[in-house]
């Protein structure tokens, strides 16, 4: 008998050990969407093409050089590829998968998403899924125009409100591994501002309208208070004296300053990203000259400013 009652006593003790991770595994899966137009897209590099200025700027000079290795070795997997993580996922327009280098605007870039997954992902023990919604060439003063910005509704924030919906209808078709968990609408972020800082008029309303915005996204997707990260349209970097460009950057910065906003909205800096296009793959200013490094630091960026929003967020 004694020994009957100590192998039952193991077999308890085995079934909480085995039963306790399942606990966490109900948790829902924590949903963000990234928006914006071709710099939220993504325009860096991942290889590192010799024809394209040595290769310097891309994701592969940047986790291979001595200087910048140690930054970006997680990126790697122990075989020399990038490493794919099993805890992130992304949706992004026509693609979908597991969170990799190569969701940028083709297979061959990155954009925010790389450096934001990876905080999110690290931060949190349940799945987290981006849903990355974003066109290039897009305004917010025309094309993502929120409803009670008045005027004529603008084409792409419908689609980012029915994308974002459709995808969270479909999420276990959409992505299996989530099973019967269901979603938490964890956070915003936006990256966006080009077409509207060539535009007087539209920096002249940026402030108003993205106040609307975040106002509208959060009534139209039903998640009162949801954590807004905006990043700062800081292209050329500090030494930026266009006055249309500085005023744009000044109505981003003074959103997040709005009464209602404060503790759940936050701006992000992103003109100490820029890097010259001596090291970086192309001269597209307007694309932060292509460089991986750049979208990558400025996602990881808005990942610590949105993990710092939703540790404030009072839980239900």
């Amino acid at each position: 008998m004694p020994n009957l009652r100590f192998r039952d006593a193991l077999y308890v003790a085995a079934f909480i050990v085995i039963a306790a991770p399942a606990l966490g595994a109900d948790k829902p899966v924590k949903v963000f969407v990234l928006a914006g137009q071709s710099n939220m897209q993504g325009h860096g590099f991942v290889a590192a093409e010799p024809k394209r200025n040595e290769g310097k700027g891309s994701l592969e000079y940047v986790a291979k050089q001595p200087a910048t290795a140690d930054k970006f070795k997680h990126l790697l997997g122990k075989d020399g590829k990038w490493a794919v993580r099993d805890d992130v996922f992304i949706h992004y327009l026509e693609r979908k998968g597991k969170l990799t280098a190569g969701f940028g605007v083709q297979p061959d870039r990155i954009g925010p998403e790389l450096g934001f997954g990876c905080v999110v992902g690290d931060a949190y023990e349940e799945p987290v899924l981006l849903v990355k919604l974003a066109w290039g060439g897009k305004s917010l003063g025309k094309d993502f125009r929120p409803p009670s910005a008045g005027g004529e509704v603008g084409p792409y924030y419908t689609e980012v409100i029915d994308r974002t919906k459709a995808v969270l209808k479909d999420l276990k078709k959409e992505f299996p591994e989530f099973g019967d968990r269901g979603y938490e609408l964890a956070g915003f972020g936006w990256h966006q501002g080009w077409n509207d800082r060539v535009n007087q008029a539209f920096v002249d309303e940026y402030e108003k309208n993205m106040a609307h915005f975040i106002r509208d996204v959060r009534k139209d997707l039903g998640a009162k208070d949801l954590p807004f990260v905006i990043a700062e349209t800081g292209m050329t970097g500090p030494d930026e004296k266009h006055p249309r460009a500085l005023a744009l950057m000044k109505a981003q910065a003074a959103v997040a300053e709005h009464k209602e906003f404060k503790g759940n909205v936050a701006f992000v800096k992103t003109q100490s990203f820029w890097r010259a296009d001596a090291m970086s793959p192309t001269k597209q200013g307007y694309h932060w000259n292509s460089n991986a490094e750049t979208y990558y630091l400025i996602g990881e960026a808005m990942g610590h400013a949105m993990k710092s929003l939703c540790e404030k967020k009072p839980q239900k």
